[in-house]
């Protein structure tokens, strides 16, 4: 596992985004209450990552291409990856996630792999709901999850996302 060589921060609609890089990629992008200090961005991963996320929130990307330094066991790359795999706009039971990854028996690991990314937006856990419909488990709170799908919604019928509606 390669070792952080690289942190900023970004603000975003939802509040600060603190963002890690190592050599391989980026390594977490998170959701904070607080930046702990500035620091000037000179890193071309944080550098290309802060672009896609402006882009993002500014509706005019809807996937993201940015590195990754995915550092998980194999069991949690794989849902990460069947996550990336999920459409901007659509959602997922962790059931399905655990049928696309044929392991159909594994929804609570599926979960646990969702609360252990720290690729929050870039790996879209937020797209992961409960088999019933309803929002669960998001790290960074279901009012930022509610937004983040609104957001998407808006991006794919053209309509412009209100914060905490």
């Amino acid at each position: 596992m390669d070792e952080i060589i690289a942190k900023t921060y970004m603000d975003s609609p939802l509040g600060p985004l603190e963002l890690t890089a190592t050599e391989a990629g980026i390594r977490s992008v998170r959701f904070i209450d607080y930046p702990t200090y500035e620091i000037r961005p000179d890193h071309p991963h944080l550098l290309s990552c802060i672009e896609e996320l402006e882009a993002y929130f500014a509706g005019k990307r809807t996937h993201f291409t940015v590195f990754l330094d995915l550092a998980g066991t194999p069991f949690q790359q794989r849902v990460w990856r069947a996550l990336r795999e999920i459409p901007l706009g659509t959602t997922h039971s962790y059931l399905e996630v655990a049928k696309a990854i044929q392991a159909p028996e594994a929804v609570r690991a599926v979960g646990s792999a969702c609360a252990r990314n720290q690729h929050w937006l870039l790996v879209p856990c937020h797209r992961v709901i409960g088999s019933d419909g309803k929002l669960t488990g998001y790290a960074a709170g279901l009012q930022r999850k509610r937004w983040l799908l609104h957001h998407e919604q808006g991006m794919l019928y053209g309509q412009q996302t209100r914060l905490f509606e």
